[in-house]
């Protein structure tokens, strides 16, 4: 199992239908890094309590919201110029890298949020996906694809 949730993340949505999973949850008002965080939570057994979720919420509700949003949105607008204009397509990139710099960072201080929080559960952890989930996603297609992906890459993990 990755210790880390970064690395966590990265093994995750490298896994075939993840990315695309991730992306229909977002337009469906999901934060990737969040769910992201919940399959984490899930795969070290963190049993699941309201006030947790609060606080993961929390964490990175205003993160989201003032610096992750903003920089994904300025992204997507340049898209359609930056394939005619090469120093826009040049800023576009760099600023891709300063969205997914931010992604790190909410993830890491996700991950100190529930530093302290005991793993292993044998009462188990409870459906952190779903619980993190917007209400617009519980139920959908991709989450259920999430999930499917997240328990074979643990089940694959558990078995090295």
């Amino acid at each position: 199992m990755q210790s880390d949730l970064w690395n966590h993340a990265l093994a995750l949505y490298a896994r075939p239908g993840v990315e695309a999973a991730c992306l229909e949850l977002q337009r469906q008002g999901g934060d990737v890094c969040l769910l992201l965080c919940a399959t984490w939570l899930q795969a070290r057994a963190v049993p699941f309590s309201d006030e947790r979720a609060h606080v993961l919420q929390g964490c990175a509700g205003r993160w989201q919201r003032e610096v992750v949003a903003p920089l994904r949105s300025l992204r997507q607008q340049w898209r359609e110029a930056a394939g005619s204009d090469s120093q826009l397509a040049l800023l576009r990139e760099q600023l891709k890298g300063m969205e997914l710099q931010a992604e790190k960072t909410l993830l890491h201080r996700l991950q100190v949020c529930a530093a302290q929080w005991p793993c292993g559960s044998s009462a188990g952890a409870g459906d952190w996906l779903a619980r993190l989930a917007p209400g617009s996603a519980r139920g959908h297609d991709a989450l259920d694809r999430l999930r499917a992906a997240a328990r074979a890459y643990q089940e694959a993990e558990d078995e090295v």
